[in-house]
């Protein structure tokens, strides 16, 4: 970690990072694609139940990323027992939150999907499909933290293999389940569920191989207050980016819900694409997120600027390459979803364009703040992935929708995107040039 030419070392640990994202990016477009062949409510349906997924993946990189960052610090220091007792206590703690969240969501179905957005028509659909996503919820958690501890260990390519092996599954039983046995929108419900418990019993196997593996092992289970805080330290910014997403995504389906299925069904398709697209960054930040923080825990500072340098510069021109090709094709790619829908075509296919224009910034934002968050700086890190939800998209909810009704929902994203940018400039820039150049200097 601390000797191999860092692009290289980026590299084979974003690899499986990439196709990790790109596989479970597809996989949520899958339940998408099939559930299509349901008709507009059907697919609204999914995109609504999409917030309760982002509350789900909240919690699973809270706990993966607060514990992952502190292990990665922790291996590079060389303190392998610290390292273990933080990796069984996030994971035991996840699927235990995981758990609760099932239970109270279960209980309270029906308020559930009312107030993620869905109407009296979406609402048949979205409370068959939430009940087994539910059901999933501790599996859905608790995978989430594994592949997280893979990867922050610097062991990403068995992290891709359960959760690849998952997304296969899915893939696979959705058409039988909705199609072949009749089950419609609660085998696609059904089909995510069961493979999330796959994915999650197998890194959970895996998790605990190699000579120097990280091992997750009850007696390591030893919660305080103190490792809590160090979870919260390293997991806030991500529970914030997520379960921010979240609520702008509730606030979104209920003003989009004013205007009809169509509107709900057009920009929770868009939202599938764009996640696909970023995906690749994604995949690539969190190949660069053991390798800074292994080299900022052994005071390579320079290799941690390099890095980001390297992943920067690479995410903006492929990025700029899909962000052409999707305003191209946009109409064709929101097709492929809804063909048979003239209506959620136009709306998807125009705020698809508005998304595409800003799609280039992602790398930098993104980066930044895995950055921050792997270095340990909680405050700018946690503003940075607030900004973007909390900041900008919400207000602009409130104060676009009403002036511009259809236009102003797909414009929201977008701006918010640009003054996410705006602000993220500044944080990056200085934390390149001032706190890490200080903390060289002081070696």
């Amino acid at each position: 970690m601390t000797t191999v030419p860092v692009e290289k070392l980026v590299a084979s640990l974003a690899v499986p990072a990439i196709v990790i994202m790109m596989v479970s990016a597809l996989y949520n477009m899958a339940d998408t694609y099939f559930v299509g062949a349901l008709g507009t409510s059907a697919t609204a349906a999914v995109g609504v139940s999409f917030s309760l997924m982002a509350v789900i993946q909240a919690v699973g990189f809270f706990f993966g990323h607060g514990a992952g960052n502190y292990i990665s610090r922790a291996l590079g220091s060389r303190n392998t027992a610290d390292a273990e007792i933080m990796a069984a206590t996030g994971f035991f703690t996840a699927f235990c939150i995981g758990a609760a969240i099932a239970a109270a969501g279960s209980l309270f179905l029906e308020p559930l999907a009312r107030l993620l957005g869905a109407t009296e028509t979406i609402l048949p659909f979205a409370r068959d499909y939430l009940r087994f996503i539910l059901l999933g919820c501790p599996f859905m958690v608790s995978s989430l933290m594994l592949n997280n501890l893979l990867r922050f260990q610097g062991s990403a390519f068995t992290g891709m293999i359960g959760m690849i092996s998952g997304a296969v599954l899915n893939i696979a039983l959705d058409p039988l389940f909705i199609f072949g046995l009749g089950l419609g929108i609660t085998g696609a419900a059904l089909a995510t569920m069961i493979s999330q418990t796959a994915s999650c019993l197998l890194l959970f196997a895996l998790s605990g191989r190699g000579r120097e593996a990280i091992r997750v092992r009850p007696r390591n289970f030893k919660p305080s207050l103190a490792r809590y805080a160090d979870i919260a330290r390293g997991g806030t910014p991500s529970l914030l980016r997520q379960g921010l997403m979240s609520l702008s995504a509730i606030f979104l389906n209920r003003a989009a819900g004013a205007h009809g299925d169509a509107v709900i069904a057009a920009i929770s398709i868009v939202t599938r694409v764009v996640m696909m697209i970023n995906a690749m960054v994604l995949g690539l930040g969190q190949g660069f997120q053991p390798v800074c923080g292994f080299n900022y825990g052994a005071r390579c500072y320079d290799r941690v600027k390099k890095a980001f340098w390297f992943c920067v510069r690479l995410t903006t021109a492929v990025l700029c390459l899909m962000s052409l090709g999707s305003f191209i094709f946009a109409r064709d790619i929101i097709a492929v979803f809804r063909r048979d829908d003239p209506e959620v075509i136009r709306i998807g296919a125009l705020a698809l364009r508005f998304q595409s224009c800003v799609i280039p910034l992602g790398g930098w934002i993104i980066l930044c703040n895995m950055m921050l968050q792997t270095m340990g700086r909680a405050l700018p890190a946690s503003l940075l992935a607030f900004s973007r939800q909390g900041l900008f998209l919400l207000p602009l909810l409130f104060i676009l929708v009403p002036l511009w009704g259809v236009l102003g929902i797909q414009l929201c994203s977008p701006i918010a995107d640009l003054l996410t940018f705006i602000l993220a400039l500044p944080m990056g820039i200085h934390t390149l040039r001032s706190v890490l150049s200080v903390e060289e200097g002081k070696e």
